[in-house]
């Protein structure tokens, strides 16, 4: 017997401001640049000033990485391109600053956080820092039991909510989420599945590494068997996390919720994410509005969590790696669009009556007027 109840987030979470959006769009439209010219970096910058509550928009100055990291046991049925119980290799990657993120995060300036939940390795082989949330050595496999039980899926929720607090307190204005799984996209694909009432082909990728034909067919038989055991536990979010989830899944939407509720926006990466996401919308139907769709992975998963929530993702550069890599491409972007909204020059006051040149008729002059102002041959 579970004592979280995810009802109270529904209440907690509140949207963006309104009032303040629509005064970043007057304050916009004083600008020297038309409105509109500057396409979706113009909403980005309405959206990031809600979410700030501030007009100007304030400049994103201390964003971070959190990549949630955990083994799934279905992978042993290799339904991934990486070795069961590989997750890991992929932290110790991140660490030892030779991972893309790694590279791209130290070229930008942006710290990376791992919160490890459920990598199969032992804790002491990794950072104290990384290993204290963990729930559990790996998640079942879910295709024929459970990922969590009742407790532990609590457990990984509420760190989750933890780690958003610890975030929002230390003064983090913008998270770039992402996650370091072997056998994560499978999960995350049974809980789209799931909550949007699609069949196993619908939704099943072929990762972040691509796998073949024949592993395709073995993710997707292990996704349509999940998919069987997750449908009767539909409408308790927290017991679905427990049935075909995992503790990264878990805590990540745990972080997701508690993020909305202290109000931090945060940068979706792939599919794990968006699946996380979608949860979290079932919770409290509010949360999305918090949230942006950093890239277009290609993972059919990742399409339809993002359709159902109407989030539109900002690049398509085909990246596939996951790790909060194309989540990161995109915060040059948001950055952008908060220095435009904010800096731009307002556009100089016309006197009354005064008229643009260029709206003359073409070929006439004005009419003679007297000196008091009469036309003379009134």
């Amino acid at each position: 017997m579970t004592t979280l109840n995810l009802d109270d987030f529904t209440d907690l979470i509140e949207r963006p401001d309104g009032g303040v959006r629509r005064d970043a769009e007057a304050y916009r439209e004083r600008r020297t640049v038309r409105p509109g010219s500057l396409g979706r970096l113009d909403d980005l910058g309405e959206w990031l000033a809600a979410a700030q509550g501030a007009v100007p928009v304030r400049p994103v100055e201390r964003p971070k990485v959190l990549l949630f990291a955990g083994d799934h046991g279905v992978a042993a049925l290799g339904v991934s391109a990486r070795p069961a119980g590989g997750a890991g290799q992929l932290v110790r990657a991140v660490l030892d600053g030779a991972s893309p993120v790694a590279v791209l995060a130290r070229r930008l300036g942006v710290p990376v956080r791992i919160v490890d939940m459920a990598l199969d390795c032992p804790p002491e082989s990794l950072p104290q820092d990384v290993v204290r949330h963990r729930v559990r050595r790996g998640s079942g496999r879910i295709d024929v039991e459970d990922a969590l039980t009742a407790e532990e899926a609590e457990a990984a929720l509420r760190a989750g909510i933890a780690v958003a607090d610890e975030e929002a307190d230390s003064g983090t204005d913008l998270v770039v989420l992402g996650d370091l799984s072997v056998g994560g996209t499978t999960a995350a694909a049974v809980l789209v599945g799931a909550l949007c009432g699609t069949d196993a082909s619908v939704v099943t990728g072929r990762g972040g590494q691509a796998i073949d034909d024949l592993a395709w067919m073995r993710k997707c038989a292990a996704i349509r068997d999940a998919l069987r055991r997750a449908r009767p536990v539909l409408g308790d979010q927290l017991q679905l996390l427990a049935t075909v989830g995992g503790a990264d899944l878990a805590a990540m939407t745990g972080f997701l919720l508690q993020c909305a509720v202290r109000k931090l926006p945060v940068v979706l990466d792939g599919v794990v994410a968006a699946a996380c996401a979608l949860t979290a919308q079932r919770v409290a139907f509010r949360a999305p509005d918090w949230w942006l769709a950093g890239h277009s992975s290609g993972e059919p998963g990742q399409a339809k969590a993002l359709d159902r929530m109407a989030l539109e993702p900002l690049l398509d550069q085909g990246v596939t790696v996951g790790e909060g890599v194309g989540a990161l491409l995109a915060l040059p972007l948001v950055r952008a669009a908060a220095a435009l909204a904010a800096e731009l020059p307002e556009k100089e006051a016309e006197l009354p009556g005064e008229e643009e040149e260029g709206e003359k008729e073409p070929g006439t002059t004005p009419a003679p007027r007297a000196e008091n102002g009469t036309d003379p041959g009134a």
